[in-house]
């Protein structure tokens, strides 16, 4: 047992977070997300949300300060109806953790996602059920 290391981290997460250097990229996808079929490194972090990770992994990984948005999320589709409330919790939560609040985190459109989650350093699958819930993050240096 480790202090101060978010119980929701499990040894393979954190052995992930470890190994990834500065530029690399962390796709966080949600129940929808296909994540085996675009990942070599794929992190199981069943019953759990997005939320509830990218808190934990932000109070330990600093995001790329030499990029103007580190955090990327999944556009909605050109007429998509759908809502993103889980959004605003995104937002609250870059900001506790990096000084340019929600302006470190940008948006692209759903394919191009795919493609840039293709060249992550790893992929974790949850099971957040909040639509176009999926995040990706640039690793900075300390």
């Amino acid at each position: 047992m480790l202090k101060g290391i978010p119980k929701i981290l499990s040894p393979e997460l954190l052995k992930i977070l470890c190994e990834m250097g500065h530029g690399d990229r962390l796709v966080i996808g949600d129940g929808n997300f296909p994540a085996q079929s675009m990942g070599q490194r794929v992190i199981r972090c069943d019953g759990h949300g997005v939320p509830e990770l990218l808190e934990a992994i932000l109070a330990l990984f600093p995001l790329d300060s030499y990029v103007d948005k580190p955090v990327t999320l999944m556009s909605v589709m050109a007429g998509d109806t759908v809502q993103t409330p889980i959004w605003d919790e995104y937002w609250e939560i870059v900001a506790r953790y990096d000084g340019r609040g929600a302006g470190a985190v940008g948006e692209i459109e759903r394919f191009a996602f795919y493609e840039e989650a293709k060249k992550a350093y790893a992929i974790i699958a949850t099971s957040e059920s909040a639509l176009y819930a999926n995040v990706i993050l640039q690793k900075g240096v300390i």
